[in-house]
């Protein structure tokens, strides 16, 4: 149980939502996995109403999402335990079981690749269009992001560092303990606002979309650059050596995804205006001179 002030608004929050008795010992259900399971469920529901817009069959797509979700949730997991290089001595380890937070750390990055690799050979396997798969995909990770991200804000984690003010930021009894007195950055809000903003955008743009993969390479774009700054603030980032592995990352994917953006455009660009001229010279009648005419009348 945590109690938290977060712009000068006091709250209670118990990271377990309810138990269920299991012989003589109880189950919990943590709110961060309730929150994380509503956010894939609304990034369903968006992907089902929308599938037949982006040309996908929904029963193939059903088959791709069910062999990909487990294995882009190991993939988030075996990417946190690489950087944050907590030890694994059993299966259990590996998955958390009985971790007194009450969860098992995810990387969201390790989740996203993992879900593209898989979610690519899914595709390819159940003759899934890819691109096109990857675009909804991506709107959907807005949608889920911004919502799981409050699971952090249950368990009190993904916070940045002092704010140096008396009312905007947040401070709780695990911030207090960890970091001393103080408001910290609420990184996981300014991460959530950031992924709503983020879906509301690809929505809009997956209707006026000039290629598929377009919306893949723009939410590398968004993505990649407010996780970036954000990560700069926050306190608890993976790290390699002195560098914030997700902040490496995301300028990575950042400068992946403007440069094939840019040149797929312009490509686009050149092969229009190509077709354009072509066009216009192959439908123009070649102008007959007056003296040729009057030469084929004579003859």
């Amino acid at each position: 149980m945590y109690q938290v002030t977060i712009f000068g608004i006091h709250l209670t929050l118990k990271p377990v939502a309810f138990s269920i008795p299991l012989g003589s010992n109880k189950w919990h259900i943590y709110w961060y996995g309730i929150l994380i399971a509503f956010g894939f469920l609304l990034a369903l529901l968006y992907g089902f109403k929308n599938a037949k817009r982006f040309d996908i069959d929904p029963d193939r797509m059903v088959d791709v999402i069910l062999v990909t979700t487990p294995l882009a949730v190991l993939c988030a997991r075996s990417y946190y335990l690489i950087f944050d290089g907590e030890p694994i001595h059993s299966i259990s380890d590996f998955f958390g079981f009985g971790n007194s937070s009450g969860f098992a750390g995810l990387a969201i990055y390790g989740g996203v690749i993992g879900a593209l690799v898989v979610g690519g050979i899914m595709c390819r396997l159940r003759k899934v269009p890819i691109w096109n798969m990857f675009d909804l995909t991506a709107i959907g990770f807005c949608l889920g992001q911004s919502v799981g991200r409050w699971g952090n804000f249950v368990n009190q984690e993904a916070y940045g560092a002092f704010t140096g003010s008396s009312f905007f930021g947040m401070e709780s009894t695990r911030t207090i303990a960890e970091m001393g007195p103080g408001m910290v950055h609420p990184c996981f809000l300014y991460e959530s606002i950031w992924c709503l903003g983020g879906f509301f955008l690809l929505h809009f743009l997956s209707k006026r979309r000039q290629f598929n993969g377009q919306i893949i390479l723009t939410y590398g774009i968004w993505y990649g650059t407010g996780r970036a700054l954000i990560e700069l603030l926050r306190t608890d980032s993976l790290m390699i050596g002195n560098l914030k592995v997700s902040c490496l990352l995301s300028v990575l994917a950042v400068l992946g995804c403007a440069t094939a953006l840019v040149l797929i455009l312009r490509r686009k660009k050149t092969a229009v205006t190509e077709e354009t001229y072509q066009s216009v010279f192959d439908n123009e009648e070649t102008p007959v001179l007056e003296e040729e005419k009057n030469d084929v009348q004579e003859n």
